[in-house]
């Protein structure tokens, strides 16, 4: 039995383009009318995340005191905050993305901030797991060592175990509810987050992953990076869309942005690897088992799906959109780095 039908394949439709050269760049797409209003440098990416990061740090840093046993806190922490890894504070996509989604919707961001924090806890303890020697065996993470190989396997595995239910503690403790955020609403949030980190989630993705599908064709490739990668990023688009007070379209349509935006920005992590810029963190290489040019195809279509889907806010919420659109290009050009200096006193 094929691996890609031991899961339903969410719907990621990838039509081929026509071949491009092994010299391009990645190529420009045919904007719509508001994604062209959208790369207006009005809107400064850099300066969103950045006004992000420091109240997400410190949700972060006051739900993890050191407290004992303290080998198990010093490894959370150490696998949550920056601290000298001057990647760290860089790569808080997940909080970043759920803020956006909620703020869109023209909810407060403290309805969606402790939940952001939780993203962060569950994507940290995700990879802690997968750096381990029985997975990717990684030595080091976000520009310093990954958390086994600083606290060893041992305190690794438990560090990763403590921060799935806090993040979820974390949830019900700080969330304003039941104003603005309704009990019901909270439950929901608690379920996305549960089932993303499940065994039809993300586990199934490392499954997938470990299970060999870099020798089988597209379609298993796309899945393991869907599963494994996309769908930590549809739970945060889809909890900013609760959060924020979504219908069932609204809420469906940041579902389909935020899978999309995850796989697009591990492709290109993929492909950036590939030429010594980043760090392969997946088995499922694209460009092993495609190539440059097919990858390259891909990454243009998965730009211009996120982008249709973000079409459909503009008309109704304005410049609130800019955010999502900024995210996809960013996504692939990588065209700033994000400083510590907001976290640097962590």
């Amino acid at each position: 039995m094929a691996l890609s039908s031991l899961f339903v394949s969410l719907p990621l439709p990838i039509p081929r383009p026509p071949s491009t050269s092994k010299s391009s760049r990645f190529l420009p797409i045919r904007a719509s009318p508001a994604a062209a209003a959208a790369a207006s440098p009005s809107f400064d990416l850099r300066r969103y995340w950045t006004s992000l990061i420091s109240e997400v740090e410190g949700e972060l840093d006051a739900a993890m005191p050191i407290r004992p046993p303290e080998s198990i806190h010093n490894a959370m922490r150490h696998a949550v905050l920056p601290g000298a890894g001057k990647e760290g504070a860089a790569k808080r996509a997940p909080p970043v993305l759920c803020v956006a989604a909620c703020e869109l919707l023209g909810a407060p961001r403290a309805a969606a901030l402790p939940t952001a924090a939780a993203l962060e806890m569950l994507h940290a303890a995700s990879l802690v797991h997968d750096d381990l020697p029985c997975f990717d065996a990684a030595p080091t993470r976000r520009g310093r060592p990954s958390t086994h190989a600083a606290y060893g396997t041992d305190m690794a595995v438990l560090a990763g175990d403590a921060l799935f239910p806090l993040a979820y503690t974390h949830v019900i403790s700080r969330t304003p509810s039941p104003d603005p955020v309704s009990h019901a609403v909270l439950l929901r949030v608690l379920a996305e987050l549960a089932r993303t980190v499940g065994s039809t989630g993300m586990a199934a993705g490392q499954f997938l992953d470990l299970a060999g599908a870099s020798a089988l064709g597209e379609a298993e490739v796309m899945q393991v990076l869907t599963k494994k990668f996309g769908e930590m990023a549809e739970c945060s688009a889809a909890c900013g869309a609760m959060l924020g007070g979504a219908g069932p379209d609204e809420e469906a349509a940041l579902r389909r942005y935020g899978r999309t935006i995850g796989v697009l920005y591990e492709l290109v992590d993929d492909m950036r690897s590939a030429s010594g810029n980043g760090k392969m963190r997946s088995n499922a290489s694209v460009l092993r088992s495609l190539g440059m040019d097919r990858a390259l195809g891909i990454v243009e279509e998965l730009k211009a799906q996120a982008k249709t889907e973000a079409d459909r806010f503009g008309d109704k919420y304005g410049d609130r959109v800019l955010p999502l659109y900024s995210f996809v290009d960013y996504a692939v050009e990588r065209g700033f780095e994000l400083q510590d200096a907001a976290t640097a006193k962590l």
